[in-house]
């Protein structure tokens, strides 16, 4: 055997035992569902429409959608998220602004879904309006004015800032409108455009994503195991999802976050005429 063919032969063996260290996307549990060690994927579902209003920051609105939790043991549902604070969407009624509002030991997120306004932090002001994302650093006083005569709605994502972390030396704007997409076709069927990382200053967020799915395509099926933890929101759109071994449908501002346990896998799914748009966000494991 010359050296070539013994070369060929190690990377073959190489390939082969790299493809069989890894588990396949396609391996998927055939066992039939079983309510007794199967999650319990309701837990993981919630909808802001389904919860109590509170105000912050002085004249927000806020209602959750997910919380702090365990996310492998869920005591109420919605209760999930280990690595974020809250995940909620919000509002600011017409004409109204909140109190200026300076974050200790947290940073905020929001992307806007309906209404007209402006941001104020330091000396830079930014126009708010559907499709614009906002980073709120840590140490940053800033205000958020409704200027229409219709509600500013929004999510929220508020997430821990460990100590030694270096914040933004301002806000962050972002016009998705205007992004082109960075991926398509991943996991199958998903078209997205990159909104913030950890290389544009999240802390405990690996990636925050604006995705669409074409009419009639399905993701991939896919689990995550401890540690890793994604969420997915429809903001438009008529879609459903599979979760474990069942389906949901997901109506415009409605979520869930995969259990990370392994296991359960979760596909979003178009079986409308239209393109639907979701809100994605993840702690992806190990990191830390």
């Amino acid at each position: 055997m010359n050296y070539i063919n013994l070369a060929l032969l190690l990377f073959i063996t190489s390939l082969s035992v790299s493809f069989a260290q890894e588990k396949p996307f396609s391996q998927l549990d055939p066992t039939p569902y079983d309510p007794k060690t199967d999650a319990n994927i309701d837990m993981y579902i919630s909808s802001w429409m389904e919860s109590m209003p509170r105000h912050s920051h002085g004249s927000l609105i806020e209602r959750d959608i997910l919380t702090k939790g365990d996310p492998l043991n869920p005591k109420s549902r919605g209760a999930v998220m280990s690595y974020f604070n809250r995940f909620c969407h919000a509002t600011l009624d017409a004409r109204n602004q909140t109190s200026p509002t300076r974050l200790a030991d947290e940073q905020e997120i929001f992307y806007f879904l309906s209404g007209r306004g402006i941001i104020k932090a330091r000396d830079k002001t930014g126009e708010i309006f559907k499709g614009v994302a906002v980073l709120i650093p840590m140490g940053i006083e800033f205000t958020l004015t409704n200027t229409s005569d219709e509600p500013l709605t929004m999510f929220l994502i508020n997430e821990p800032v460990p100590k030694g972390f270096i914040p933004n030396k301002d806000i962050l704007l972002k016009d998705m409108n205007k992004v082109p997409y960075t991926s398509s076709n991943a996991h199958w069927a998903m078209n997205f455009k990159d909104v913030f990382s950890k290389g544009t200053g999240t802390s405990a967020i690996s990636c925050i994503l604006i995705v669409d799915f074409l009419p009639m395509t399905i993701g991939q099926p896919h689990s995550h195991g401890n540690g890793f933890q994604e969420i997915w929101t429809t903001i438009e759109g008529d879609t459903s999802f599979l979760l474990g071994k069942q389906l949901r449908k997901q109506p415009p501002g409605t979520c869930y976050m995969i259990p990370p346990d392994g296991k359960t896998p979760h596909a979003n799914i178009n079986v409308s005429d239209k393109p639907v748009t979701l809100f994605h966000f993840r702690r992806n494991a190990p990191e830390f």
